[in-house]
């Protein structure tokens, strides 16, 4: 199934009529960076400094050797690089052939690659040879094991794949321009059932959402955007991200890891002006700041978003970086939020801000589908010119998602400020949020039952000072398993080819579940009443 984005028609006109939607695409885009700005610098990755004319012609080449694979317009591929240059030339270039890209982050393994293959058809698997100790060429070569079909192209030494180096130095003649209504890519969902759903992004709607974030973080040539976060993460992509940066001609700059020690060198470096952080690496950059001997002082702006940054914490960020904070509460999905750079500190500490749009709809509802009075918490649902209507070929989660006009249900809890503000309350469903990372509790206990000695297993999330939250796993061992350990476990879990972050933080043993012999109780209420029995009782220790 190829994939696609539909709005209704009449909000397409509108979205078009109020100069959202520009009819423009990522090639055309790409394509007028290099003739206004050539001579800039666009990336700085490692040793390599590329300007946009050389990114250009970069992504130009690449075009023209993944179409010599035979890869045709409409193919889709998986993308699973990490922060270095030639991610933006494999993605440009894919976006220059007709091809979509499947973004990948680098921390996930042959589970989940497998999913992004098989879910969205892909032909073309691209990945670095090697990278944190990890060798990309094995989780290919069982990629092809299982698919015959897909093509791997390594950069590095690519052994028995296609060689990115041995593209040949040339362009696509006579390439017409992807529509602007046609998906431009495929991102990953959070996944709050089993593993991630696939959200396809349109160029208007795309292009659209980071030009105007880009505006409200008042971006310009001069400012310089740090990828801190895995680039192939939506926030550090476009709210305002990389893209954003990109759309005014500024100077990207790409950190191996969003470490202090990486990146503070980096922000002296190269004078960096703003980026973006999940909570627990904000902190630590907090703390770090302190004594840190690189010289900060450029640093005007530090986002944070991916999950809830609680005010007390928000509240030592800025002094102890120097900078403003600016909090930002999105979604792979569309809708964004932002606190407004000239926002009182009140609002910028307290809430995660306000949409990008004016045709960004809000509902708040109660769990019968009411709106909740001003003020109070309830389920948000949204819709918009950026927010999808669909996710590929997923019907189910499609039913579950959507309403039938259109509303995205998000399954965030928040109250709205009256000055249009919201306050994330926390999550309807059953994600856990670590640092950032929205993992499934129902696929994690998927591969836990896979075990053995595992007779039952219900994952919970629990709160955590640093992560925000723990990943918390409770076990039932099969009988006569007294021997397992929760060691054991979390490298039997490591053994599935599973993503770093998604392996249990802790494992509780438990004797049993009490309620659910009978089978009348819910996953979800379960893991509650795990988690409230889990907390009661550690107070009581303390």
């Amino acid at each position: 199934m190829r994939p696609q984005q539909i709005w209704p028609e009449e909000f397409a006109s509108l979205y078009r009529a109020k100069g959202y939607w520009r009819g423009e695409s990522f090639p055309e885009m790409l394509r007028a960076l290099a003739a206004e700005h050539g001579d800039r610098e666009a990336v700085v990755g490692g040793d390599q400094r590329w300007t946009y004319a050389e990114l250009l012609a970069r992504a130009e080449g690449a075009a023209a050797g993944f179409r010599a694979l035979g890869w045709e317009p409409g193919d889709r591929v998986v993308v699973h690089l990490p922060n270095i240059p030639e991610f933006f030339s494999v993605i440009f270039g894919l976006f220059l052939a007709r091809l979509i890209p499947v973004y990948a982050l680098p921390a996930h393994r042959l589970t989940e690659i497998r999913h992004f293959a098989t879910k969205s058809e892909a032909v073309g698997y691209v990945a670095a040879d090697r990278w944190d100790g990890f060798d990309h060429r094995g989780l290919a070569r069982a990629l092809r094991e299982e698919r015959p079909e897909i093509k791997a192209v390594i950069l590095g030494e690519a052994e028995d794949f296609a060689d990115f180096r041995a593209f040949p130095d040339e362009k696509l003649k006579g390439e017409p321009e992807p529509s602007p209504s046609d998906v431009a890519f495929l991102q990953i969902s959070g996944g709050s059932t089993g593993l991630s759903k696939l959200i396809p992004r349109t160029h208007d709607d795309y292009i659209y959402s980071f030009r105007a974030s880009a505006e409200i973080c008042g971006l310009t040539p001069e400012s310089v955007y740090l990828v801190a976060l895995p680039a192939a993460h939506n926030f550090p992509m476009s709210s305002p991200g990389f893209m954003g940066a990109f759309s005014v001609g500024a100077k990207v700059v790409l950190a191996p890891s969003p470490s202090p020690e990486a990146a503070f060198p980096l922000i002296a470096r190269e004078r960096v002006t703003i980026t973006g952080l999940v909570p627990p690496l904000a902190l630590l950059w907090a703390q770090a700041a302190g004594a840190a001997t690189e010289d900060l002082s450029s640093l005007k702006v530090l986002q944070v978003g991916g999950a809830k940054l609680i005010p007390e914490a928000a509240r030592r960020i800025g002094p102890a970086l120097g900078c403003k904070l600016q909090q930002v509460f999105g979604m792979a999905e569309g809708l964004v939020n932002y606190t407004r750079l000239d926002d009182p500190e009140a609002v910028a500490l307290e809430t995660q801000g306000r949409p990008i749009s004016p045709d960004d709809e809000i509902l708040i509802l109660d769990d019968a589908g009411n709106p909740v009075p001003e003020g109070e918490p309830g389920n948000l649902l949204t819709r918009g010119p950026y927010t999808i209507r669909a996710y590929h070929d997923d019907p189910a989660a499609n039913a579950r998602s959507f309403t039938p006009d259109g509303f995205y249900r998000t399954g965030d809890v928040v109250k709205r400020t009256p000055e249009g503000n919201l306050v994330v309350q926390g999550r309807a469903t059953d994600h856990i949020n670590r640092a950032g990372e929205k993992i499934s509790a129902e696929e994690i206990e998927d591969h836990l039952l896979a075990h053995p000695e595992i007779f039952d297993a219900a994952v919970v999330s629990l709160p955590d000072p640093s992560l925000g939250e723990r990943i918390c796993a409770f076990v039932i061992r099969n009988p006569g398993a007294e021997a397992l350990k929760g060691p054991q476990v979390k490298a039997f879990m490591r053994g599935r080819e599973l993503a770093g972050f998604k392996i249990p933080d802790q494992v509780v043993f438990v004797p049993d579940f009490e309620t659910t012999a009978v089978g009348k109780i819910s996953r979800k209420a379960l893991r509650a009443a795990l988690r409230a029995r889990y907390l009661a009782e550690q107070e009581a220790k303390n």
